[in-house]
């Protein structure tokens, strides 16, 4: 992988991340196109970790609350939420790494996450939108939240498009499930980065077949675009719905089920 390739997964990465598309499901698809074989886990897991210090530097000031006063439900409530991506993590780990790798259930996936989002904002609608905020939210809307973010890991189910979907479903304020969403994303890349110290301890990044100078190209292009990409979001779901995302991911999916199953140009 060379550097021009890794700034443009690290794009990539920062906008998608966000933004409710799947950046795992672009990223596959963009090795696939750039015939990029060798440690696409890992390199996305480096992705994310920029993505990660954007999260830190748009909602600095949430999670200094959070962290100034630790013992609070909202804390509770991302412990809650996390579990369930732990879990499938642990049990699913090797599965899901070879789901990346090969990109064989990319198109169901896309068009699982446009179902989410469509569903999402038709309860929420159905409901009259979105009215509970922080001081509002129950276990049960952590629980589905986190849920959904565990069937998110399958590569081309977008993680903030299945969270803030579940988040809408519970009635929870537009605003907040994003915050909330983004919020989430902070242990959950910590802990993928975590479940990749076993690699780097084997190998390093080397072994891995990328250059420490693409991986460092990639990480600051995804921290850049990421911050652009949450702030972005945080107007579009105050202001608009998410059925353009859906109808988004719901073409790209159909393209990709076209391409594996018809043209077998990428896949």
């Amino acid at each position: 992988m060379n550097i021009i390739n890794a700034i443009i997964l690290g794009a990539v990465q920062g906008l998608t991340e966000f933004l409710p598309v799947s950046s795992s499901g672009h990223l596959v698809l963009l090795q696939k196109i750039f015939g990029i074989e060798e440690a696409a886990l890992f390199f996305d897991t480096m992705l994310h970790a920029g993505t990660l210090l954007a999260v830190f530097v748009v909602l600095r000031r949430d999670i200094w609350e959070i962290l100034r006063r630790l013992i609070q439900p909202l804390t509770g409530f991302l412990i809650l939420a996390t579990i369930p991506a732990v879990i499938a993590a642990l049990v699913f780990g090797n599965a899901i790494e070879h789901a990346f790798e090969s990109g064989k259930f990319l198109g169901v996936s896309f068009l699982l996450t446009a179902a989410f989002l469509c569903t999402a904002e038709l309860l929420a609608r159905r409901a009259g939108g979105g009215s509970k905020n922080a001081g509002e939210m129950k276990w049960p809307d952590a629980l589905v939240i986190g849920v959904l973010q565990a069937v998110a890991i399958i590569p081309g189910v977008s993680r903030s498009g299945a969270t803030i979907s579940g988040a809408l479903s519970r009635r929870l304020n537009r605003n907040f499930a994003a915050r909330f969403s983004f919020l989430l994303s902070i242990p959950a890349i910590l802990g993928a980065v975590v479940l990749q110290t076993k690699d780097l301890a084997k190998g390093g990044i080397a072994a891995d077949g990328i250059s420490a100078a693409a991986v460092i190209a990639g990480t600051l292009s995804a921290a850049i675009t990421g911050f652009f990409a949450i702030r972005l979001m945080l107007k579009i779901i105050r202001e608009k719905s998410l059925y353009g995302f859906a109808i988004y991911t719901a073409a790209l999916g159909t393209l990709v089920l076209i391409d594996q199953f018809v043209m077998h140009i990428v896949f």
